[in-house]
This record gives C-alpha cells, sequence and structure tokens, in this order.
C-alpha cells in the first residue's frame, strides 16, 4: 500500500469516527479540538473529503498492490 494510500484510509477513519460521534451523541470532536469551522477545520475536512474522493477509487477496480 502505497504512503499516499495510508494517509488517505487515515484521514477516512477519523471522518467515519467524527461522523459516528455526531451520529449517536450530537459530538463533533473535529470542532471540539480546532473550533467550530476555524480554518483548521475547515482544511481538515477538507482532507477528509479528499481522502474519501481518493478512496472511490478501489471500487472501481480491483487492486493486485
Amino acid at each position: 500500500m502505497k504512503v499516499i494510500d495510508r494517509i488517505a484510509l487515515v484521514l477516512v477513519i477519523i471522518g467515519a469516527i467524527n461522523w459516528g460521534l455526531i451520529g449517536f451523541f450530537g459530538f463533533n470532536l473535529v470542532d471540539s479540538i480546532f473550533g467550530t469551522m476555524s480554518i483548521v477545520s475547515r482544511i481538515i475536512y477538507a482532507l477528509v473529503g479528499l481522502s474519501g474522493l481518493w478512496s472511490i477509487r478501489y471500487f472501481m477496480y480491483e487492486h493486485n498492490d
């Protein structure tokens, strides 16, 4: 697995955990740590979103790495 794939996977997991916390407890971990819609929070959300888009490629073809 390439480094960028691992980074994307970690960010997707962070995003999933954050959404789980929001769904189950109404608690937004990213906003709690970095502030509601601060520049850092927005960067994290953007990176998680890009990582999700990057990860779509795993559904497009079979990986043999």
